[in-house]
């Protein structure tokens, strides 16, 4: 079993805290970045614990991958959030979002893609900075109950969700100040103010390259 750390700077797990039976994936940059350990023998589903809303959603927290950078994302022609772009990438190495948690506006957000996936709500979403929660216990009794519904003895795994390649992405950036940023690299369009515009062969390489740009984004800030 592996657990990825997957927020901010990718090192906010305890590993001492961690169940003896798994291995933690830690640190940035890696090339799978969210879901990275989804390559690796033997992984057969993966676990979204405490995600949100894409960017401009109504959920607490939403955001799409970085907040300072990218207000949408579209891939394909599709807005995706973080459970949408990570779990294609999943998706292309034929492993299955088998179980989500989150907030009430997350939830209503991703059903339409993962019909499959058991999702566990752990709090109720009054706005972008404020709900109403689980306490961690509850929450925790919750998702490990969501868990074991969706891995359990005789459970029956979701397809992956998949996208088609080439991947066409379009992201509406926050400031057209960001989008001049991110067309100084050669291969990306500019649509409009706040709009570029780039294709990739594969999700992966859609994914690796937001990542380059999130990055670039911090000689803004």
């Amino acid at each position: 079993m592996l657990v990825n750390d997957a927020h901010g700077g990718f090192r906010n797990l305890l590993p001492d805290e961690i169940d003896p039976r798994a291995q933690v994936v830690q640190g940035k940059p890696r090339y799978l970045s969210m879901v990275a350990g989804v390559d690796e023998p033997g992984v057969a589903a993966l676990c979204m614990v405490g995600y949100h809303s894409r960017g401009q959603g109504r959920g607490i927290l939403a955001h799409t991958i970085n907040s300072f950078a990218f207000a949408r994302v579209f891939l394909n022609g599709q807005e995706l959030g973080e459970m949408g772009i990570y779990g294609a990438l999943a998706g292309d190495y034929g492993v299955p979002v088998a179980m989500a948690s989150g907030d009430d506006a997350f939830i209503e957000e991703h059903r339409p893609l993962f019909p499959q996936t058991r999702f566990v709500q752990t709090k109720r979403a009054t706005g972008n900075t404020s709900g109403i929660s689980l306490s961690p216990q509850a929450s925790c009794a919750a998702i490990r109950a969501g868990v074991v519904e969706a891995l359990g003895e005789g459970a029956k795994l979701p397809r992956p969700f998949k996208l088609a390649g080439p991947v066409a992405v379009r992201i509406q950036a926050q400031t057209p100040a960001l989008a001049d940023l991110f067309c100084q690299w050669p291969t990306l369009r500019r649509e409009a103010g706040d709009e570029v515009t780039f294709e990739a062969p594969t999700v992966e390489a859609a994914v690796r390259m937001i990542n380059c740009l999130s990055a670039m984004s911090t000689m803004l800030r």
